[in-house]
């Protein structure tokens, strides 16, 4: 299996760049290989990913979920073999450090020699890059899941503050 990590600061909350990660519906909107995301369950999300007339659909377990902190991930399928996790730590009250790790298996001639090339870390790098521009851009987060996951079990939500804009699942 192969890794990576990769991390970057932006210039919101911590609570910000949690929730809006946090909106899975949203990725297509700053991630340019996802077409589509689909909130199948709490804890289940369906992709669908691809780069011209190349398309691939898979399906995630979220396995930990912890507010303001971490989402890890595996996949169910076994052609898109892949594990990860984000995790989030305030640095400041206006900035957060986003680190995502992930592992995964390359898959075909192409996945290895483009694994071998680093084309990896280089794509998550960049992605990383357009999230810090969308949540800049916006300033706030669109919505937000504040669950807690632990192995897979969905746990009760947290409960929402007064007149927050923020409630139940999947929001944006």
């Amino acid at each position: 299996m192969n890794s990576v990590e990769e991390s970057i600061e932006v210039a919101v909350p911590l609570r910000t760049a949690y929730n809006q990660w946090t909106q899975f519906k949203t990725f297509p909107r700053f991630m340019s290989s996802v077409k589509e995301v689909e909130q199948l369950r709490p804890h289940l999300v369906r992709w669908v990913i691809g780069a011209g007339p190349v398309r691939r659909e898979f399906t995630v377990e979220i396995v930990e979920q912890r507010p303001d902190s971490l989402v890890a991930w595996r996949c169910l399928d076994r052609w898109a073999g892949h594990r990860g996790e984000v995790s989030f730590r305030g640095l400041a009250p206006d900035r957060t450090e986003v680190v995502l790790r992930m592992r995964f298996e390359p898959h075909g001639v192409k996945g290895r020699v483009l694994a071998r090339a680093g084309a990896t870390p280089r794509a998550v790098r960049a992605e990383l890059g357009r999230f810090k521009e969308f949540i800049e851009g916006l300033g706030q987060e669109c919505g937000a899941w504040r669950g807690v996951i632990h192995h897979g079990h969905v746990q009760p939500l947290e409960p929402d503050p007064p007149g927050s804009r923020v409630a139940g699942w999947p929001v944006g």
